[in-house]
């Protein structure tokens, strides 16, 4: 499924226009983007959580030369499903 797909299912499943869920959409997913950008987890029960997890600097080696590199720190965008997610796709409901 693309974004796409997913408005289209929203607006049927919604009875509203694609355009209304486009919106929808959009707001959803900006939403939780500057959630994590600022820092803060989104968490949905049932559904699950994002997050952010840092990762430390750390020196890698380039495979053609075998020269060492710095490897800078970052944020890393991170999501764990929540048990009626994992029970929905599992057929366990």
């Amino acid at each position: 499924m693309n974004k796409q797909d997913l408005i289209s299912k929203v607006a049927s499943n919604a009875d509203i226009s694609k355009a209304k869920a486009a919106e929808a959409v959009d707001a959803v997913f900006e939403t939780i983007k500057q959630t994590l950008k600022n820092g803060d987890d989104a968490r949905f029960v049932g559904f699950g959580t994002f997050s952010v997890a840092k990762r430390a600097a750390t020196t890698g080696r380039n495979p053609r030369t075998g020269e060492a590199i710095k490897i800078p720190a970052s944020k890393q965008p991170k999501f764990k499903a929540g048990k009626e997610l994992k029970d929905a796709v599992n057929n366990r409901k």
